[in-house]
This record gives C-alpha cells, sequence and structure tokens, in this order.
C-alpha cells in the first residue's frame, strides 16, 4: 500500500501522506474537543447559576438583614443576591439613563428611588427601559406607582471592568438624566446616603417596565475566550497541512508575472 497518494480537483493538486494525514486529524480533533469542552464548562457556570439565583429567589430576604460589612464589590454573596423591599418609589426623582437599548430600540433605563419603610434608607432601584422614541415634546413613559409597596428584586454587582460614563447633571431638572448610574452623584444630589449597588427588579413586580438585561450574569469569558483559542489552533493545524500538500497558495497568488 503507498504511503501517499496525489489527487487533483481542476487547477487544485494535493498529495496525502496517510500516516501524516492521520495524525492532523487526531491533532485537529483533540483541539476541537478541547474548544466544545470549554463551551461546556461554559454552560455549566451558566446552569449552575441560574439554580443558585432561582435558589435564592425563592429564599430572597430583606434588604436591611444584609450587614454593612458585606456591602462591597469584592463580596461574592452580594453578585445576583435577591432581596426583598417594602417601601414607597420617590417617583419624582426618577433617573434617567441615557442610550439603553433593546431589539435594536434606543431609549432609556429608568431607575427610581425606593425609601425603605423600616429604616427610610434610599435604594436605587432599577425598573427596566422605557422607549425613547417620542414624538417631539413628549415626556417618556415611566408608569409611576404611589404609595406603599413590596417588591423583590436582585442586587447588581458590576463587574471588574465596569465603565461609569461621568455626566454633567443638572440637579434642578427631573427626572435626571444620565449616561451611566453614578451613586454617588445621585446620593450627593438628594443629600442622602443611599444602598451602594442598584438593585433590578425581578419579574411582574410593581414598577417593572421592560427588562432588557439578563437575569443572571456568571463570568464565562475566560472559557469562551479558551474555546476561540482552541478553535482556532485546530484551522490553523488544518490550514497548515492543506497549505503544505498542496498547490494552494500558488493558486491564491496566481501565475508568476515576471
Amino acid at each position: 500500500m503507498q504511503s501517499s497518494r496525489q489527487f487533483q480537483f481542476g487547477n487544485f493538486e494535493i498529495r496525502i501522506n496517510w500516516l501524516i494525514a492521520l495524525c492532523v486529524i487526531i491533532t485537529t480533533l483533540t483541539l476541537a474537543n478541547l474548544g466544545i469542552w470549554q463551551l461546556g464548562r461554559a454552560a455549566e457556570k451558566v446552569d449552575a447559576q441560574t439554580a443558585l439565583a432561582e435558589e435564592l429567589r425563592k429564599n430572597a430576604g430583606p434588604i436591611e438583614a444584609i450587614p454593612k460589612g458585606h456591602l462591597h464589590r469584592a463580596n461574592p454573596e452580594m453578585r445576583n443576591r435577591h432581596v426583598r423591599l417594602r417601601g414607597e418609589y420617590l417617583n419624582d426623582k426618577t433617573i434617567l439613563l441615557l442610550a439603553e437599548f433593546f431589539e435594536s430600540q434606543i431609549g432609556y433605563g429608568v431607575v427610581t428611588p425606593f425609601r425603605l419603610e423600616s429604616t427610610g434608607e434610599l435604594v436605587l432601584v432599577h425598573r427596566g427601559w422605557t422607549s425613547g422614541i417620542l414624538p417631539p415634546n413628549t415626556p417618556p413613559s415611566l408608569q409611576p406607582v404611589e404609595g406603599l409597596s413590596e417588591i423583590s428584586a436582585q442586587v447588581f454587582v458590576p463587574p471588574s471592568n465596569y465603565r461609569i460614563i461621568s455626566s454633567e447633571v443638572d440637579p434642578n431638572q427631573w427626572p435626571l438624566r444620565m449616561r451611566s448610574l453614578e451613586i454617588d452623584v445621585v446620593s450627593d444630589i438628594l443629600g442622602e446616603e443611599i444602598f451602594p449597588f442598584e438593585v433590578r427588579l425581578t419579574e411582574e413586580q410593581p414598577g417593572t417596565l421592560v427588562r432588557h438585561w439578563p437575569a443572571v450574569t456568571a463570568d464565562v469569558n475566560q472559557n469562551l475566550s479558551y474555546a476561540i483559542q482552541w478553535f482556532s489552533f485546530g484551522l490553523v493545524v488544518l490550514f497548515a497541512a492543506v497549505f503544505a500538500s498542496s498547490n494552494l497558495w500558488s493558486l491564491i497568488k496566481g501565475p508568476d508575472r515576471t
């Protein structure tokens, strides 16, 4: 049996050494499997985070019960934590976050301060998205909620690379318009201490608009990066083998005109 054989398809010619071809196939499949494994790991993380979020939602405690010492970004217990709040929305102090999108439509993120009944503390509640495509001189639909409310929400802990874009805010014009939610700035304008994280309403809560954010945030970026890396390596091995065994490069360059 010949160890190699040449094939021709039109102008394309390739010589296949069966042993080398077997090694290339095994290497490519191994690298592809590593990429698939990384995608599986990412899916497992999302599933685990979803299950955890559902458990936390069912066992959500009052936001006042969170110890003050836990309220920092490095605390993993705060990420995606579900909480209950009882109090009233301050509808006249709503904040509009500019240029937020839902299904390719531009609009506003609507954040309304919520005063807790038990302590009087303010919490910034992100209620969702509302359209910014409106007739001239038409204010956005904010759907205020009056009176005492009980709501369920999820604490949003920004990722370490989260970028806050500063805004020039007119403190005398409500609703405030900001490019990013700057809790410290809002606290200064209201003259009150505010819970250090925004909370995002869960489904079917009083005041909920269009929930345009993912309910669960799992850190899968590293897994996806590794998956792309392994798939890329596999393609590099495959294409390198083809280029080395064929006249493909000569066909790409075209005839020598010198």
